[in-house]
């Protein structure tokens, strides 16, 4: 485990929770870093999400990457670690959600093919990028330092899971 996380507007872990697992990508060519750019957030994240009931992480994993970068011939290399977090849920159903990610260190073909974005992703301005990741980190930092108002619930763990890669990845 990377972290266990509780989200500041959590007081108690109990009352109606939302599981849900996610795989997510780490794709690293040269000095840079394939990433997520979100415009509603203003924010840099790891490619992947939700893995669906019916798939095994790793079909979801590259599921993710394909849908949300284009990524073509997908090899997992090995896991990298997992964040445990709770944190406020927009379902009105749900008192919180319980998402574990899990990291996944991954190969990929040099081009990639077009995105095959949900609609909300397309909304929130949501595009493929590549970039060097100490850029990255300072960016979100900056966006979470400042609070800015648009500022999403995933930035604090994308940010501390891109300090992790950054140190331990990134020389090698």
């Amino acid at each position: 485990m990377i972290k266990k996380m509780i989200h500041k507007d959590i007081e108690k872990i109990e009352g109606r929770v939302f599981e849900r697992i996610a795989a997510r990508g780490i794709v690293i060519k040269d000095s840079r870093i394939l990433l997520l750019y979100t415009k509603r957030y203003n924010d840099y994240s790891f490619p992947g999400g939700g893995v669906d009931t019916e798939e095994d992480i790793i079909t979801g994993l590259k599921r993710e990457l394909k849908e949300e970068t284009g990524a073509k011939n997908i090899e997992v290399m090995d896991g990298f670690g997992y964040i445990d977090e709770y944190r406020p849920h927009y379902k009105e159903e749900c008192d919180m959600i319980h998402m574990v990610s899990y990291f996944y260190i991954c190969q990929i073909d040099d081009e990639l093919d077009s995105v095959n974005l949900e609609d909300y992703e397309i909304a929130n301005g949501m595009v493929p990028v590549w970039v060097d990741i100490n850029e990255a980190i300072k960016h979100n930092k900056k966006v979470i330092s400042s609070k800015e108002e648009s500022m999403g619930l995933s930035i604090e763990r994308e940010t501390l899971a891109l300090e992790l890669v950054a140190k331990e990845l990134m020389n090698h």
